[in-house]
């Protein structure tokens, strides 16, 4: 076996073998819990360096699928079919690095079942990475699917007081909507006989078909996102979630349902696509305002947060349906972003739950006081999260804008407006948490953050700027993929592509 053609299956079923290998450990002894979390650490450690790897070796000036491996294994047809393109391998490094943090977050903070926690993760990121490497219609939706379980069990085995209720919701959403996108695959198979999706990608299906399986995808990957309406079980979700459960579905189970609208319903379906492209920007302007006022009122911080995710991924089908470059650009880069900008923020949630065990907004309050360099942390994904030029945030959200705004002027001033109220509840959030006077008694011996928790944050802190200063080595990757999908859409729908993402790289 060479590189080429062995990478991509090492990323996916590494964690597996950390599985089984945490799965062997005697049980009943002292030493479980910790054998388990080593093996999970240097597990993801190992996927997260192979990642680097895969992402050096990678031709940005290639807009094809790379390092790809093609085993058929029912005729012709289904089979087990990898590779990466500029947009889906940078979402494979982003799950790889967030995976050794979530186990570092968890040290400590989980002490039952452990040697299960940790196999559940590890299952975890299998079925994530798998999503974003294959390239078979029927894999994918095993893995997408099979995302749900794992998640099912974290939030419903090691979440909070109404954990049951929580992860019962969550299934519930996410597999409905998840039935219909089924039923159009299998449509899709009857219509172009393969289930592979690089030749799905050039074949032509018939614009009355295209209608409904572009709604029958948008049932699925709008609940998984969530686009307003359909967000109703994130909030609940989130809250009752451990910490490392609230990172991995902010910042990687949520960009799932983006990763497909920009791998099936833009490409695949180009005339409904921009049949209803009007449509998802009246839902993305409504998520971005509605969402942002109604975080303005909570009072459980996470909850808040959870509200701005269902706000930020606003911006990203915004972006993606503006079917431009630099709008697909913007929603690419606002995924990653709020990827490392949302995880850190529910890790900082973290931090000081394991402290005081409460989450209510009013519990809190000069914080900075006695953890300056948690306030430091805190400040710094506050101001990404609110969009402050020279963070990552504000790359994602600009170029998202701009390519809004070459469509429809109304739809970028409406979404511009919303970013406002982001500032307000994200800025009221940060005063009521961490400014102030120490009035309360159970926090004046609060202690700032440890050696893990620098560990776990300080990373994310130097990513967060690096990326809002010098955003190329994103842009750079995912460009001549970008340029492809939008001459290919362009040229369906009948619109002149302008291919200025090379240039925004630098």
């Amino acid at each position: 076996m060479t590189f080429e053609n062995s990478i991509l299956s090492l990323l996916t079923f590494l964690p597996l073998l950390g599985a089984a290998a945490i799965l062997l450990v005697p049980a009943g002894q002292g030493s479980t819990a910790n054998l388990s979390r080593w093996i999970a650490l240097v597990t993801t450690l190992v996927v997260l360096a192979l990642s680097l790897v895969l992402w050096a070796a990678f031709d940005p000036s290639n807009p094809g699928f790379q390092f790809v491996v093609n085993h058929a294994w029912i005729g012709d047809n289904i089979g087990y079919r990898v590779g990466v393109d500029g947009i889906s391998v940078l979402f494979v490094v982003l799950s790889a690095l967030l995976m050794p943090i979530v186990v570092i977050s968890s040290w400590d903070s989980v002490e039952s079942r452990v040697k299960e926690y940790m196999v559940v993760f590890l299952v975890l990121e299998t079925l994530m990475i798998g999503v974003f490497v294959t390239l078979d219609l029927a894999m994918f939706y095993v893995f997408f699917e099979g995302t749900l379980l794992p998640m099912f069990l974290i939030i419903g085995i090691w979440g909070g007081k109404r954990r049951i209720q929580a992860s019962y919701k969550f299934f519930f959403y996410t597999f409905v909507g998840s039935v219909l996108m089924l039923l159009a695959m299998m449509a899709m198979y009857w219509n172009a006989g393969t289930t592979d999706i690089v030749r799905l990608l050039n074949h032509p299906f018939p614009p009355e078909m295209q209608v409904w399986l572009w709604l029958a995808f948008f049932a699925s990957f709008a609940v998984k996102m969530p686009m307003w309406p359909f967000h109703r079980w994130l909030p609940e979700a989130h809250v009752e979630a451990p910490t490392a459960g609230s990172v991995i579905l902010a910042a990687i189970l949520l960009k799932l349902g983006g990763y497909g609208f920009l791998r099936f319903s833009l490409p695949m379906f180009p005339d409904a696509s921009a049949q209803f492209a009007n449509f998802v920007f009246l839902l993305s302007v409504a998520a971005i305002i509605i969402t942002s006022l109604v975080a303005l009122v909570q009072e459980d911080v996470k909850k808040l947060i959870a509200y701005s995710s269902v706000a930020h991924m606003g911006f990203v089908t915004m972006g993606i349906f503006a079917g431009n470059a630099l709008g697909i650009q913007g929603a690419i880069f606002q995924m990653l972003s709020h990827g490392l900008v949302s995880g850190a923020l529910f890790l900082c949630v973290g931090v000081v739950y394991d402290r005081m065990h409460t989450r209510d907004i009013a519990a809190y309050g000069g914080l900075v006081e006695r953890m300056p360099r948690y306030a430091f942390a805190f400040m710094i994904f506050t101001m990404a999260n609110v969009g402050l030029p020279g963070t990552s945030g504000f790359v994602g959200e600009f170029l998202t804008l701009i390519g809004v705004f070459q469509i429809n002027t109304w739809v970028a001033f409406g979404a511009a407006s919303g970013m406002i109220f982001s500032a307000c509840y994200a800025l009221w959030l940060y005063r009521r948490v961490i400014f102030g006077a120490l009035t309360k008694d159970s926090l004046r011996g609060i202690l700032d953050l440890s050696f893990k928790e620098k560990v776990v944050l300080y990373p994310l802190i130097v990513l967060t700027i690096v990326f809002g200063f010098y955003p190329a080595p994103i842009l750079d990757t995912t460009a001549g993929a970008v340029d492809a999908l939008v001459a290919h859409y362009s040229a369906a729908v009948g619109l002149e592509a302008e291919p200025v993402v090379a240039a925004a790289a630098h």
